[in-house]
C-alpha cells in the first residue's frame, strides 16, 4: 500500500510547509548553483556583450521512462540543443514542473537526477524554478517546461539566408532511434530489441564546428517530424531545393527492420541527439571527417544538396526513382518529446 510520505500531495504545491521540504531534500541537492541559491524571485546574472539567444519548450512524454532516456534528461537535452544549433553556447535554464497529485516521490527523485547529470554533461546550470502540483486526473503524471539562455558565439553565422545552391547536407548519425525507442517502450509488441533513444546535449560538438570551420551556414537538430519534416521546412524557409539520396543517409539496421514490420518511415521518426548541417561543399568532406574521427559520429554522412527551386524536398530511391517529400501529416508517434 502506497504511504502519503511516498507520493506527491496537493500540499506539496501551496508553498507552505511541504513545499519547502520538497525543495530542500529533491530539487536544491542536485540543483544548487550560486545562481539559484538565494531562491528569490528572479535570477539576476552577468552576461558578456554581444548578442543572446532564448529558447522555450515543453516535454509531456509517454512514458516519462524509457531505454537509453527519461523526460528530464530529455527536457534538458532538448532546450540546450535547440540552443546550440542557433549558433549559441548554452549557459542557463529554468525548470518548470507541473505534477499529478500521487506521483511517486521516487520517480520524482529519479528525474531531479538525470536532469542534474545532463546539466553537468552539458555545462549548464538550472538558475530558477517553480513547482505545481494538481489534482488527480488533471495532469498525466508529470509535464516539464524549460526555458534556456545563451550568447550567440561570434563565430556564428548561421540561418537560411546563408543557404546557396550547391550547399551539401550532412546529419551526425543514425536516425530514428529516439522515436521508435519511445513506441517500443509505450505498446505491447513482442519485439525484443536494443534500440535506446540517441538523446544527447549536442552544444559541445555544435560549438567546436562553428569555431573550427567556417562553412556551416545553417543546422537544426531533428526532433519531431524527423529528418524529412525538418528537411522540408528548411527547403521551403530559404526557398531552394533539396535533393537527399537515401542509400546515403544512415539508418541502424535494428532500427530499419522494426519499421519496416510495423510501417513506419524512419526520416520522419523524430531524434533528439541528431542535427543536420546545410554547409559549403568544399568542407562537407572535412566536416565529416571531423565528426567521425573527434566526436566518434561513425556514421555521420553527407546525405543531400541544395539546388535552384521552390522549396521542395526530394529523395532519391534505392531504386534509382525520386520520391518528393513533404512534411509530416498527422500524429504517427504522439508525444515522442
Amino acid at each position: 500500500m502506497t504511504k502519503q510520505t511516498d507520493i506527491i500531495l496537493l500540499a506539496h504545491g501551496d508553498g507552505g510547509l511541504l513545499t519547502h521540504q520538497l525543495l530542500e531534500k529533491y530539487f536544491l541537492p542536485c540543483f544548487r548553483n550560486d545562481l539559484l541559491a538565494p531562491l528569490s524571485d528572479a535570477a539576476l546574472f552577468k552576461m558578456q556583450a554581444g548578442s543572446m539567444a532564448v529558447t522555450t519548450d515543453a516535454f509531456v512524454v509517454d512514458p516519462i521512462f524509457f531505454p537509453g532516456g527519461d523526460i528530464g534528461k530529455l527536457a534538458i537535452c532538448g532546450t540546450v540543443n535547440d540552443l546550440a544549433v542557433s549558433g549559441a553556447k548554452p549557459l542557463y535554464l529554468t525548470a518548470s514542473f507541473i505534477i499529478e497529485e500521487g506521483f511517486a516521490l521516487a520517480d520524482l527523485e529519479r528525474i531531479i537526477a538525470s536532469m542534474a547529470d545532463t546539466c553537468r554533461e552539458a555545462g549548464v546550470s538550472i538558475i530558477a524554478g517553480d513547482t505545481k502540483v494538481v489534482g488527480r486526473g488533471q495532469a498525466d503524471k508529470i509535464f516539464i517546461t524549460t526555458t534556456g539562455v545563451g550568447h550567440l558565439l561570434p563565430e556564428a553565422d548561421v540561418g537560411y539566408h546563408r543557404i546557396e545552391p550547391g550547399d551539401i547536407m550532412i546529419i551526425n548519425g543514425p536516425l530514428g532511434n529516439h522515436g521508435l525507442s519511445i513506441l517500443l517502450a509505450r505498446e505491447s509488441f513482442s519485439f525484443k530489441t536494443k534500440i535506446y533513444t540517441d538523446c544527447a546535449p549536442l552544444n559541445g560538438v555544435t560549438e567546436a564546428l562553428l569555431k573550427r570551420f567556417r562553412g556551416i551556414k545553417f543546422m537544426r537538430d531533428l526532433t519531431r517530424g524527423g529528418l524529412a519534416t525538418n528537411a522540408k521546412e528548411t527547403a521551403v524557409s530559404a526557398m531552394k531545393d533539396i535533393r537527399l539520396d537515401a542509400a546515403s543517409i544512415p539508418v541502424d539496421d535494428e532500427v530499419k527492420g522494426v519499421c519496416e514490420t510495423l510501417g513506419l518511415d524512419p526520416l520522419y521518426l523524430a531524434n533528439e541527439g541528431k542535427f543536420l548541417a546545410i554547409v559549403s561543399e568544399k568542407e562537407a568532406g572535412p566536416i565529416v571527417a571531423y565528426l567521425r574521427e573527434q566526436w566518434g559520429a561513425g556514421q555521420a554522412s553527407v546525405i543531400g544538396r541544395v539546388d535552384e527551386g521552390r522549396g521542395d524536398l526530394y529523395l532519391k530511391t534505392g531504386l534509382g526513382g525520386t520520391r518528393r517529400l513533404q512534411m509530416l501529416a498527422g500524429a504517427p508517434l504522439p508525444r515522442i518529446c
